[in-house]
């Protein structure tokens, strides 16, 4: 037990480190959401899980790892009620900046762990986040916090695209790029088993997004349509950038 509890403190610590440093920067910019090919990105992936969450304004939802609400923003426009939350102050004081209704959305400092009290909840759901959890635990918590007939839904880089293999597994490299030390990749069939044994139904992981953020603004449109196309391609599609992820607490 000592050394599972140790391993969650190291993780949460690194976390909060990792968040005042790129807090210090450009978050935004670092994490790829400023360019317009990162802006066309992240208005899709939002979107979708926007979507398959089954926003609106009669949801209850929980963000995990808000960041600078960047997708809170664009969550909050479905008109459902958000608990927002994010283990780095620094970064939410840049979320509570983009001046969101309180009413509607309450940030939150905390271990998602944490939130319960709060719960239960409609959905939950998040970009880029579950990759830098202990994803086990962390899918049961997700669980337990979801009332009866709940949405999971992520959208999550991965490992199978050879930049982000890359990426995710060269310390070095990893530091170049802005990711904190824990965070890493998933698989489409194992992060698919892993919410199955969770008590999950109806999961459905589907690889997407071909566009790169560094994209030219004039080869934007023309590398979305042909990414479309790849995502639809058998064994190719496996190479996309990011997962879609989606599980259902059953009723």
């Amino acid at each position: 037990m000592y050394k599972i509890n140790s391993r969650k403190k190291d993780r949460a610590r690194h976390e909060i480190v990792h968040g005042k440093n790129i807090a210090e920067k450009d978050p935004e910019l670092i994490w790829g959401w400023k360019t317009a090919a990162g802006k066309r990105r992240a208005k899709r992936r939002a979107q979708m899980i926007a979507d398959s969450a089954r926003l609106g304004s009669e949801s209850y939802a929980l963000e995990i790892g808000c960041g600078t609400g960047i997708f809170t923003e664009m969550f909050a426009g479905s008109g459902a009620k958000i608990v927002a939350v994010d283990i780095s102050r620094e970064l939410l004081d840049k979320a509570q900046a983009k001046g969101l209704s309180s009413g509607q959305v309450q940030f939150l400092e905390s271990r998602f762990e944490d939130c319960d009290p709060m719960g239960p909840f409609d959905a939950v759901i998040g970009s880029s986040v579950l990759h830098h959890l202990d994803i086990t635990p962390a899918l049961a918590t997700i669980y337990k916090f979801l009332k009866p007939d709940g949405i999971l839904s992520f959208a999550e880089p991965n490992m199978l695209n050879p930049q982000i293999a890359i990426q995710k597994n060269i310390s070095w490299l990893k530091r170049k790029m802005g990711d904190s030390p824990d965070e890493t990749a998933f698989l489409r069939w194992n992060i698919h088993n892993l919410l199955c044994h969770a008590g999950f139904v109806d999961v459905q992981i589907t690889p997407f997004d071909w566009l790169h953020p560094a994209m030219p603004v004039k080869l934007i449109d023309t590398v979305d349509k042909i990414g479309f196309i790849l995502e639809k391609i058998p064994v190719i599609r496996e190479l996309a950038g990011s997962l879609h992820i989606y599980g259902r607490r059953p009723k």
